[in-house]
């Protein structure tokens, strides 16, 4: 939001230069995150001077050029070719110095250079109004006054307007401040702080007057509840025409291009007061009735900018016999706004239901000055005050008379929000102690009446402009900015307390997790829970948004295996080739009693497993790779799972792991139908785990202790071959049921599918680790063990050894 520093002196009179006002504003939440300076016209004239033409002749090689001499002050006497037809001698003059730098329409710099034009040296340029930004016209040079005298700079003769701009973030909560009036009140709160009294300036409506009631006008309110307060009125006899210099360029200064006088002075009075208001042309409304109404969905109307729309059914419109005008606190109709042939208008100022004007915005991908502050929730008080400013400043600008009484459409009136603040809490929440005459100074500097003070705390009312003021704490926060956040002294100690839980630390969990993986080559993506509907056509429990910012944000995900892809495809594109990513996010579904959100946490492979390097080979990412960073996931949290054949369609292979009869995590290879979708010709490996149940199985897990072993581990080693359909898992399983005390692991070291096999064979190398908690193992023991495991295998399997 932009605020004009000499706009803001008119309701303060302060002196301060600009960035000190500047660093004042942000201490009091008003962040200032630029100061620009603004000309009224760029570059200010500077190296423009008045000049007096002393002769003018026919240039000898060009018909149409003229070669003059000017002089231009301080006995300085030049010659300048000229092309203009209307140039002469005696004329006065405004001529750019060699050296000056002018700006084209598009506010672009160009530079006057010495020359020669045809032969004849010109040293200078004697310009048109619309070469300096005075106007649009090219017909000829600009005649000055001969009065003034030859070396006077043009800025003096044509006033040029420097001004500061402060460009401020406004936070969405600060409605208040959504005008230069609203930043003057609280800069006036900051100054009262430091000691400074001044005086709020507020622009006076006492010389509003009505002089007849020719023109009076009805209005019919379908739902109060979308528009509480409607106030108008009319005013006849008025000229449109360009508006006064100095209106201009208060909006200009803020990046608003001038249209006429009418509507230039409605928003002047909005970002002034922040009211916005609406000008009909009168004329258009024959009925003289206005109707603030819905209508049906499919309607069409042509919208100020040209655009035929189509309104929704909850779309609320300013109607005059059920005809559309305008769509209330967004944007005018093309058919009811003002021309230059207007002679009557009817003034608009109301307040509409801040979360209605929003839905609408969205719905129509517009954002307006008007629905910018409707949708944040204006002052209702104000809107009365802001129509006779706006009716006496139209007045001033276009003549005409007030042909009609306010008409406030206003039933339920506000009721003022009461707060008790207690000083004890004001004292925990900041943790210091503010003297409680600064409290009561502050929150009266802030318009915050005090209603009764007693020694525990003290009863305010909050203003009708301080929507975002409801509670205890908000008026805290109020407090502390205007004593000033820096004023707050840092604790020399920190007071903190132990608190034991059984509770399971999930975030704590989450870290655990993100680390390990981090610490495996992984990167974290944070992907957007809005998606394209494109990807969940299978999905009957989508949720859609009622507002989407576009088509491809419409709906809510219900996996987040696309966007893992999207995320994929992005860094493909970009010559990473090899990828490891894991995401925290939620799936989004609708039934029948509302909606329901699951956590996940997935991971997403491509590429090699680690990067080239000289001193290993490549590696590329496979089914087992993913599988055992899974495993380990779950081995870190002391987690058993079974594995089960996976009934996903996203995968071409992959597996189930299933704790307590439920899916903990699904893994595999993604289906090229999904990769081919999105451009993506490199195998994806992505595994989805279900955190509810990682949860469930927390709860259930219990962490035991052991003695270290204090006797040795025995390793024996068997190559088998075996059947291809047979698993590893089927050996793992076979051989644990075989020697459940002794044996402590399995594990599988090589795999061999080739040459010089039988057909429909492979060979397995397992090592098997035997280990007796109390004595060491003889050999006989162990040659014992080993036998059953074989005689198991070769029954079960029918396993031979090689």
């Amino acid at each position: 939001m932009k605020i004009s520093y000499n706009w803001l002196k008119q309701f303060i009179n302060i002196e301060w230069d600009a960035e000190k006002t500047g660093d004042l504003l942000t201490d009091l939440g008003l962040e200032v995150e630029g100061i620009e300076p603004f000309e009224s016209i760029k570059g200010g004239l500077q190296g423009v001077v008045v000049g007096k033409v002393i002769s003018c002749k026919k240039h000898v090689n060009a018909d149409k050029l003229k070669v003059t001499t000017v002089d231009i002050g301080n006995k300085n006497i030049v010659q300048i070719v000229c092309g203009a037809p209307n140039v002469d001698k005696g004329q006065t003059v405004a001529v750019a110095n060699v050296g000056t730098t002018l700006y084209d329409e598009k506010g672009n710099p160009w530079k006057i250079k010495k020359s020669k034009i045809r032969g004849e040296e010109s040293l200078g340029m004697i310009c048109a109004e619309d070469e300096l930004g005075l106007g649009a016209s090219h017909d000829g040079i600009l005649i000055l006054d001969d009065k003034l005298s030859a070396g006077t700079p043009v800025a003096d003769v044509f006033k040029i307007e420097s001004d500061i701009v402060f460009d401020i973030g406004l936070t969405p909560n600060r409605s208040d401040a959504m005008s230069h009036f609203g930043v003057a009140r609280d800069l006036r709160a900051g100054l009262l702080q430091q000691g400074m009294q001044l005086e709020l300036i507020t622009p006076p409506i006492s010389n509003f007057h009505i002089e007849d009631r020719t023109l009076k006008f009805k209005i019919e309110i379908e739902d109060k509840s979308l528009a509480p307060r409607y106030c108008g009125i009319s005013l006849s006899g008025i000229l449109v025409a360009e508006s006064p210099t100095w209106l201009k360029n208060r909006l200009k200064a803020i990046g608003i291009n001038p249209k006429n006088n009418v509507v230039d002075a409605t928003n002047y009075v909005m970002h002034e007061l922040g009211q916005p208001l609406h000008a009909f042309d009168a004329n258009k409304i024959p009925s003289q009735t206005i109707q603030v109404k819905r209508l049906a969905t499919g309607t069409k109307f042509t919208t100020l900018d040209g655009i035929e729309r189509e309104l929704h059914q909850d779309d609320l419109m300013i109607c005059s016999d059920d005809r559309p005008l305008c769509i209330a606190g967004v944007l005018g109709g093309l058919d009811s706004g003002v021309t230059q042939g207007t002679s009557q208008i009817f003034l608009e100022a109301a307040y509409f239901n801040p979360v209605s004007i929003r839905k609408t915005a969205k719905r129509h991908s517009i954002n307006t000055d008007s629905s910018f502050r409707f949708e944040r929730g204006i002052d209702i008080e104000f809107s009365e005050y802001a129509l006779k400013r706006a009716a006496i400043l139209i007045n001033q600008l276009a003549g005409g008379t007030i042909t009609s009484d306010v008409i406030d459409e206003y039933t339920v009136k506000f009721e003022y929000p009461q707060v008790v603040l207690n000083f004890d809490k004001v004292t925990k929440m900041i943790g210091q102690e503010i003297p409680r005459e600064n409290i009561k100074s502050i929150l009266t500097s802030l318009d915050i009446k005090v209603n009764n003070v007693t020694e525990s705390g003290i009863g305010v009312i909050i203003p009708s402009y301080r929507v975002d003021v409801t509670r205890e704490a908000d008026l805290v926060e109020e407090i502390l900015r205007v004593y000033g956040y820096n004023n707050i002294e840092f604790s020399k100690k920190i007071a903190t307390s132990l608190i034991f839980s059984d509770k399971i630390n999930l975030h704590q969990i989450e870290n655990r997790l993100a680390n390990q993986l981090i610490s495996q080559g992984f990167f974290e993506m944070m992907n957007n829970s809005l998606t394209t509907p494109d990807y969940n056509k299978e999905t009957k429990q989508m949720v859609t948004m009622l507002n989407p910012l576009s088509n491809e944000l419409s709906v809510m995900r219900s996996s987040l295996l696309f966007q893992a892809l999207e995320s994929i495809a992005y860094n493909l594109n970009r010559k990473q080739q090899d990828c490891k990513f894991f995401e925290f996010g939620k799936t989004y579904f609708s039934n029948d009693d509302g909606y329901t959100e699951h956590k996940h946490l997935v991971l997403a492979i491509t590429g090699n497993q680690t990067k080239e390097t000289w001193t290993q080979e490549n590696r590329k990412s496979n089914f087992f790779y993913l599988k055992g960073i899974v495993e380990a996931l779950m081995e870190r949290l002391g987690i058993r799972m079974n594995e089960e054949p996976t009934n996903s369609s996203d995968f071409s292979e992959g597996i189930d792991f299933v704790f307590n009869k439920k899916v903990i995590a699904s893994l595999g290879l993604v289906t090229t139908r999904l990769t081919d979708s999105l451009g993506i010709d490199q195998e994806i490996l992505f595994a989805d785990i279900q955190w509810e149940v990682v949860i469930e199985a927390l709860n259930h897990s219990q962490t035991k202790f052991k003695h270290i072993p204090k006797n040795p581990a025995v390793r024996r080693d068997f190559a088998l071959l075996l059947d291809k359909e047979i698993a590893y898992k089927d050996l793992y399983d076979a051989a644990h049921k075989t020697e459940r005390n002794l044996l402590k692991s399995v594990s599988l070291f090589d795999v061999y599918e080739g040459k010089n096999l039988p057909d429909n064979k492979k060979s397995y190398a397992l090592s098997f680790t035997l280990q007796d908690q109390n004595k060491t193992l003889t050999d006989k023991q162990v040659d014992k063990v080993m036998n059953s495991i074989q005689s198991e295998f070769e029954k079960s399997f029918g396993a031979q050894l090689r």
